[in-house]
């Protein structure tokens, strides 16, 4: 039996947010859907809180922002504190993954008996209690359309997932206005992370036809219209691509997950401090290429979306990728960013633990083989 029919008979599940509101202004429609809600908790980031009188929400409203870019569990302890002071019948994640990831865990946990750290796994929350809106301001994580929840355990340093189906928005609103304010290098960076999802899913060892239509759309929106929102932050156009990629991204995590790439980026933002995205961005043209021989066609595939040479040597598609990255304005170097190469070794054992990820990359990788690519993105 071929894999492609193993592939197709796989069950998969797939869930969606209930409504999706997406186009230039959407965001407008987000108060009317909201009125029949008296009490409103918006965890939002410095950036974005202006956002929150634009909505022209109705009733109490309370806005949280102190939230950073890697959110830990004292963190969201804090978020939950307030919004347990203030009883919300509504929770509003407005900003980017990290915020709508707190957002997640306000609307299942804020009631609730259960700490964070009960809930750590796939679905090991109890039930939701309070409505969810997510509103993305980057286009990156796709968290808006996803049930998966990142927090970094300060002690160790290792990122928590929690999954629940419980954490799904009841409606997601994509509104490419709400972008024109992120920077260019940021917009490359998250950018990239949002074609790393695609990417990543579509050549999963878990990879499904089903998903792989969202992600080849991703891709190709990704190739179409990421040059053009870095040069112009007010294209709107190319901004809603950008949202409309991220968000197929984000669906392809829920049934399918990211692999490798974000296995080894994830040490990257705890130990280096860097943000996800970029992140991402800087260990993207060393996966695909070191996938490519087991993926061949798809990366061809990919290869062709950005505009690059569809090849399956390693050094090609890793010299392409990398060239397509810099050309962005992404700064691709790890020394560059702080690192120590004395540091390097610690940080691909780190990633290789990430089992989750590391067993859904179609190539073998090895601690040495991790090592190896920290140390040529050096």
């Amino acid at each position: 039996m071929s894999d492609a029919i193993l592939s197709m008979a796989r069950q998969i599940t797939l869930v969606q947010p209930s409504r999706l509101e997406i186009g230039a202004g959407a965001v407008s429609r987000l108060a009317e859907w909201a009125e029949s809600y008296n009490r409103i908790f918006v965890v939002a980031m410095a950036p974005t809180v202006g956002f929150v009188d634009r909505i022209g929400l109705k009733g109490a409203v309370e806005t949280f922002t102190d939230i950073p870019p890697e959110p830990d569990l004292p963190a969201v302890e804090a978020v939950l504190a307030a919004a347990r002071a203030f009883k919300p019948d509504l929770v509003i994640g407005l900003g980017g993954g990290s915020v709508m990831d707190v957002a997640k865990l306000v609307a299942v946990l804020w009631d609730s008996e259960q700490s964070i750290l009960d809930v750590v796994g796939p679905n090991k929350v109890l039930g939701r209690r309070t409505a969810l809106a997510q509103v993305p301001t980057t286009s990156g994580t796709g968290s808006e359309a996803g049930i998966r929840s990142l927090v970094t355990n300060p002690e160790t340093l290792a990122k928590l997932a929690i999954e629940s189906r419980h954490m799904l928005a009841d409606i997601a609103v994509l509104d490419p206005e709400l972008t024109y304010s992120v920077p260019a290098a940021v917009t490359a960076a998250t950018g990239i992370d949002a074609l790393a999802h695609c990417v990543e899913a579509f050549t999963n060892i878990k990879s499904h036809p089903l998903i792989d239509g969202y992600a080849t759309l991703g891709i190709e929106l990704v190739g179409k219209y990421l040059a053009r929102a870095v040069a112009n932050c007010s294209d709107t156009e190319a901004r809603a691509g950008m949202m409309l990629a991220s968000y197929y991204g984000g669906v392809c995590l829920g049934p399918v997950n990211t692999a490798g790439g974000h296995a080894l980026a994830y040490p990257l933002g705890t130990r280096l401090k860097l943000p996800h995205g970029l992140a991402n961005a800087i260990i993207f043209p060393h996966v695909l290429a070191f996938n490519a021989s087991a993926r061949p066609e798809k990366t061809a595939a990919v290869l062709t979306a950005l505009g690059l040479p569809a090849h399956a040597d390693e050094r090609i598609v890793l010299a392409g990728a990398q060239d397509y990255c810099s050309a962005l304005g992404v700064n691709m170097s790890l020394k560059s960013h702080g690192a120590d190469e004395a540091d390097l070794p610690l940080w691909a054992a780190e990633a290789f633990a990430i089992k989750r990820l590391i067993d859904n990359n179609p190539r073998p990788l090895a601690e040495a083989d991790i090592l190896a690519i920290y140390q040529s993105a050096f």
